[in-house]
């Protein structure tokens, strides 16, 4: 057992008298002046709190943790390749670059060849490659770089074999898509306004989509499509492998639910023309076969299907609302549809089931041509391949698997590994089960149990328990090399798959979203009392974790049940359900949340909104909140306010603690480094909070 720990001295935080009346209700926000990151206040507050989280974390123990990730993260990872012609594109990681460095194989047998390695962009390697797409013969690479983890982006060519950049510069790109044309004179790429020609904060809204023709500066780009009628909404835009069409998914904000134009590729004078309008339905773009177009949509299938528009045959768009006449090739199956493209002439496809990817062959007209049998249960980082190509690559890991890519010929179908990987740690030495247990509602909710084999339930065990539940994204069986620190000192690690998330369908999602949210946080709560009735730990011996949705997560748990665990990570939290959408891309979310500006919306969101359901004289559990001062997806200034109102109202002497990163976003792009620094505080708190003594 830990010794007793006297509470710390918290760095003072003032507070202010600020309240505002939602819809006749008021509400204190004593902490505001912490939105502001650039005033004196805030920096000198931060700056006190690092000092405060460093004095409690730093020591050999911390060192040990530090030297063992260091080993554990020090193996090659690549990323899945792009073909393109003869030559393969990808990304490789020797082990502890700070960034991947991308290559260019000219055929299967060759050596790879270095193309761009961004870690000699920055001396702190916080400049991150994050797209990259190849033309059609493979001669031009377009990518885009970030710098400090920041959304934006900025995007380059390069010619693969002189490995020089051309003059070509893309600004203010978030999110963005490139699509090349077939002959390689342009690609389309969709940005945002620059900042200054819209009013402060806009410049995050108002998404188009230009073409870009190579050679010329950004300001002739030429406008293809835009839609002002809605600042929220978000574009993406693909070409057609053939190269005889643009298709454009338009998403408002954060929602699966879309819109989808089409026009001819290269047609300086053709008009997008719509296929389905009104949002009430989600259409990703899978491919394009002759006139035929195919997508994956959730129209009238929770648990999405396969249909084709054969743009031969539909008649001129009529009124507000239209939707395009198609056809089903891939009816709706009892599990999710999550992925599909099309290699070799057929529709590879992608399926969870149980929260699992399974692979499965169709035709293009949809009959089943059997599957491709995947090396354990596991996820899928990718599917790459073209229609003509007779090659598909695909990545693929799980919980103690480690990342390899395989390459499947059509021709022999054999499947083999490209460019494998060879973690430091043996897989048969840990096991994965899955176990299901009910909801507060009588749900039933599935959880991932990871720990070394041998490990009987004793009820002393640390567990580590995950969740995020939200966005319609499914937590999947995914190697994470950190996780090994806590695996072989005897811990174990829960993944549970909550509504609000895709494991399980639209339907899934939707029962975890704006009213419905409170369903995730009883999932999560249910969760914690399975392992707790089982005898995999104690209230003191768990702790839970949550990044961005997930930090609202265990925030809203911590709040509403502060005896539940004796830790808390809570990272990049969206932890102010009443001003989230003032910053930021903030109101993409407002599909997933709702808005306090809604008088029938405000009620729920004040109901478990983390920072005001803070209440003054409870023992919280020792709490490490974290954030990054350029996230610019969360405003870090919710995770501030939430961690000094915390300070400020626990009566226990459990610590709660800040960590706010410096160069360094929401998560992408982050360099190892820093990867490895953030994990080794989380386990360190751990190690040094949770009232159990860890051992193997």
């Amino acid at each position: 057992m830990p010794q007793t720990r006297q509470r710390p001295r918290y760095p003072v935080a003032k507070t202010v008298d600020i309240i505002d009346d939602f819809h006749g209700v008021p509400v204190r926000d004593p902490f505001r002046w912490l939105e502001d990151a650039d005033s004196r206040d805030t920096i000198a507050w931060v700056d006190a709190q690092n000092a405060l989280t460093r004095s409690l974390l730093d020591d050999p123990a911390r060192d040990a943790i530090v030297t063992r990730l260091e080993r554990l993260y020090d193996f090659p990872r690549v990323s899945v390749p792009d073909k393109r012609g003869t030559r393969y594109f990808f990304v490789r990681n020797e082990g502890l670059q700070n960034q991947g460095v991308l290559y260019v194989q000219e055929g299967l047998a060759a050596q790879p060849r270095e193309l761009l390695d961004p870690n000699r962009l920055s001396p702190d390697g916080t400049v991150a490659l994050t797209a990259l797409v190849p033309n059609e013969d493979g001669t031009l690479v377009a990518y885009a770089l970030s710098k400090s983890g920041s959304d934006w982006q900025e995007v380059f060519v390069r010619d693969v074999r002189s490995g020089n950049d051309l003059p070509d510069r893309i600004r203010w790109a978030k999110f963005t898509t490139i699509s090349w044309l077939k002959d390689g004179s342009s690609f389309y790429y969709v940005r945002f306004p620059e900042p200054g020609s819209v009013a402060a904060g806009e410049e995050h809204y108002y998404s188009k989509v230009f073409v870009h023709r190579l050679g010329d500066p950004q300001d002739e780009d030429r406008l293809v499509f835009e839609r002002r009628d809605d600042r929220e909404i978000v574009f993406a835009a693909d070409t057609t492998s053939d190269g005889r069409y643009l298709v454009i998914t338009a998403s408002k904000g954060s929602s699966d639910k879309s819109e989808v134009y089409v026009m001819p590729a290269g047609d300086d004078h053709a008009r997008p023309a719509p296929l389905f309008t009104g949002f009430a339905s989600a259409y990703a773009f899978i491919e394009g076969a002759g006139t035929r177009l195919y997508f994956r949509t959730d129209d009238s299938a929770p648990m999405w299907r396969i249909i084709a528009v054969d743009l031969s045959q539909q008649p001129a768009a009529a009124g507000a609302a239209h939707r395009a006449a198609f056809a089903e090739v891939v009816p709706e199956r009892g599990d999710r549809l999550s992925m599909a493209t099309v290699v070799h002439g057929t529709l590879v496809t992608s399926y969870l089931h149980n929260a699992s990817d399974e692979l499965r062959l169709f035709d293009l007209d949809g009959r089943p041509e059997g599957e491709i049998r995947l090396p354990a249960v596991g996820s899928l980082s990718g599917l790459s391949g073209r229609p003509d190509d007779e090659e598909l690559f695909f990545g693929f890991s799980s919980f103690t698997y480690p990342p390899a890519n395989y390459r499947y010929d059509f021709r022999t179908r054999a499947l083999e590994e490209f460019g494998a990987s060879r973690a430091p740690v043996d897989p048969e030495d840990y096991g994965t089960k899955q176990v299901w247990y009910r909801s507060k509602d009588g749900t039933d909710v599935s959880m991932f149990l990871v720990h070394r084999k041998g490990l009987e339930p004793d009820g002393r065990r640390p567990v580590l328990l995950f969740g995020y539940g939200g966005f319609n994204i499914s937590l999947r069986p995914a190697f994470d090399p950190g996780t090994f620190v806590w695996l072989d000192e005897g811990g174990i690690v829960a993944v549970a798959n909550l509504r609000g998330g895709g494991e399980y369908g639209e339907a899934w999602h939707q029962a975890g979203m704006v009213e419905r949210k409170q369903n995730v946080f009883d999932d999560f709560i249910a969760a914690a009392a399975w392992l707790i009735e089982n005898r995999y730990a104690t209230a003191d011996t768990l702790a839970i974790e949550g990044g961005s949705n997930g930090g609202l997560l265990v925030g809203a748990v911590m709040v509403q049940r502060p005896d539940l665990a004796g830790a808390v990570i809570c990272r990049v939290p969206v932890a102010d359900m009443l001003r989230y959408h003032l910053f930021t891309v903030g109101r993409f979310w407002i599909s997933e949340y709702g808005s306090s500006e809604d008088v029938q919306q405000f009620p729920y969101l004040y109901k478990y909104s983390p920072y005001h359901n803070v209440k003054d004289g409870i023992a919280y559990p020792a709490t490490l909140v974290m954030t990054a001062d350029t996230d610019d997806r969360v405003a870090p200034g919710m995770a501030k306010k939430f961690a000094a109102r915390l300070q400020q109202a626990t009566s226990g002497s459990a610590p709660i603690l800040i960590r706010v990163e410096t160069r360094a976003g929401h998560g992408a792009g982050k360099p190892v480094s820093k990867r490895i620094q953030e994990e080794a505080d989380i386990y360190a708190f751990l190690f040094k909070y949770l009232a159990v003594t860890v051992d193997s």
